[in-house]
């Protein structure tokens, strides 16, 4: 299994090295599995003046699967956007395929009390988002910044187009059937077909869709009823499905009734399970290199690694088991941390699931 490391910016290092000592603890088992590493986003801009450089390019789509860190960071803020880190990590999304973001959100039982939200309210908690990850107002043509005449005068506009195909629909609608018919066959999909009309196509799929999957129990929500619910009942959702800028929005969300978003991994994958994996929060540069970042998230994208891309279902629930013992020991990094737990570092963290493990 060859598998493309993006450290990325920030503490991105820091974190996806952790998650390589899980796997190379793993390895030193019998796990075959070897490791490949390039430059994503700033750190690539730095070198070589391109966030994607074609190097990077060219291991990606050589590898089985890729493990990223994270990008991005204000020192590259004022570049031009095609330089920005951003740019590098929509351009391998788009360049491999990988068309459906899978997010878990799971509380587990230890973490209640780090919620934002009463512990009533979100204890048991899980919930998986499907988000479509190559289409919509991200990647729609044409967008851009013009001076053009307006009811104001001659000023400079902004505008981006949002589409979807039916297929893009449809294929992204298929994973998360599927997904809802091997956890609890309830599907929510969210959109906002009274106001725009790429959304009511979208609704349109869906329940066209459904009549392939009877045993699953499809409804639909409005993208901002869907906000509210998540925060009044988070509970009574399963999986969610959803285009790709409410998924980046209501994934951050739920996220947050786990206590922190750095518990939280994610997939990507194509049409053939092929795989970009990464925590679902950012690069934090305010506390990178500080060696306090939390790694879980990206352990556990390791994890999903091995389930979805590799189909090795033992070893990913062998990581998954050992992170639930450590935070069961009571240790915690700094985003989790209360009275009468541990507070460790990100290395620390890292120690005490290869103990586990």
């Amino acid at each position: 299994m060859k598998v493309c490391v993006l450290a990325g910016d920030g503490i991105g290092p820091e974190i996806t090295a952790e998650a390589l000592r899980v796997l190379e603890a793993l390895r030193a088992d019998g796990l075959k599995i070897e490791f490949e590493h390039a430059l994503l986003g700033g750190r690539a801009v730095d070198a070589t003046g391109d966030p994607y450089p074609e190097a990077t390019s060219k291991l990606a789509r050589e590898a089985d699967a890729i493990l990223l860190g994270a990008v991005g960071g204000p020192k590259w803020d004022t570049l031009p956007r095609e330089q920005r880190p951003e740019r590098g990590l929509l351009r391998i999304r788009s360049e491999l395929g990988v068309f459906a973001n899978l997010r878990p959100a799971i509380l587990y039982p230890e973490l209640a009390n780090a919620s934002s939200l009463k512990p009533e309210i979100v204890s048991g908690l899980d919930i998986l988002i499907v988000r479509e990850l190559t289409g919509d107002i991200y990647f729609g043509q044409p967008r851009g910044i013009e001076v053009r005449d307006t009811q104001w005068g001659e000023q400079r506009v902004g505008w981006n187009t949002m589409i979807y195909a039916e297929e893009e629909i449809r294929r992204i609608g298929r994973v998360a059937f599927e997904a809802a018919r091997k956890r609890g066959k309830k599907l929510c999909s969210v959109d906002k077909m009274n106001v725009l009309e790429c959304t009511q196509l979208w609704r349109e799929v869906m329940i066209d869709l459904s009549k392939d999957y009877p045993d699953v129990e499809l409804s639909h929500m409005l993208v901002d009823n869907a906000a509210m619910q998540l925060v009044k009942a988070p509970k009574q959702f399963d999986v969610v499905v959803t285009g790709n800028m409410f998924g980046d929005i209501l994934s951050d969300e739920a996220s947050m009734l786990t206590g922190s978003i750095g518990m939280l991994p994610s997939a990507s994958l194509d049409a053939n399970n092929k795989g970009l994996y990464e925590p679902s929060h950012g690069s934090a540069p305010d506390i990178a290199g500080q060696g306090v970042a939390n790694p879980l998230a990206t352990i556990l994208s390791a994890a999903m690694m091995l389930r979805y891309s590799f189909g090795n279902e033992a070893a990913a629930v062998r990581i998954e088991n050992a992170v639930r013992k450590v935070l069961a020991q009571g240790y915690r990094t700094g985003d989790i941390f209360e009275p009468g737990t541990t507070r460790v570092g990100t290395k620390q963290m890292g120690d005490a699931v290869l103990a586990a493990l």
